[in-house]
């Protein structure tokens, strides 16, 4: 008999201390609402938004050199529509890689021509194309584009 009792009184023990744990739970739950029904009375329109968007990585700097040429904006194989992403100056080869805003990767070596623009020449930081003219274009890692008529 002390057997059945002792069953009964640890059932019952377990069954409280469950319907505590749900109460708990229950005012838990309570306060989550309050929570969330305050967040939702908060205007959207009082916080800060920044100027510029912080996942947009590098596009700012493409779009900052605004003295581009007329014509050369719509060109596709245009000087002004890539970033030099790499060069390998080798006692033999020299290459460049260009990289569009579609990521598309160009190589180009001495000699070759990305439109009307033939690679000339390489610096450490820099590749100088030259025109038809006989003027040159120096492209960086900046994206920075000069023109000039020596280099």
């Amino acid at each position: 008999m002390n057997f059945f009792k002792i069953l009964i009184i640890i059932f019952f023990g377990l069954l409280s201390v469950s319907f505590s744990h749900a109460d708990n739970h229950v005012e838990i739950v309570e306060k989550a609402k309050e929570v969330v029904k305050s967040l939702e009375s908060n205007s959207v329109d009082d916080e800060e938004v920044p100027l510029n968007d912080p996942f947009a990585g590098n596009e700012a700097s493409s779009s900052a050199n605004m003295n581009i040429p007329e014509g050369e904006a719509e060109d596709e194989m245009s000087l002004y529509n890539f970033k030099l992403a790499g060069l390998i100056s080798g006692k033999d080869h020299s290459y460049i890689s260009l990289v569009n805003s579609s990521g598309e990767f160009v190589n180009l070596t001495i000699g070759q021509y990305l439109g009307k623009i033939k690679l000339v020449d390489l610096r450490i930081t820099e590749a100088i194309f030259e025109k038809d003219d006989k003027s040159y274009i120096i492209l960086d890692f900046n994206n920075q584009i000069r023109e000039t008529n020596e280099y």
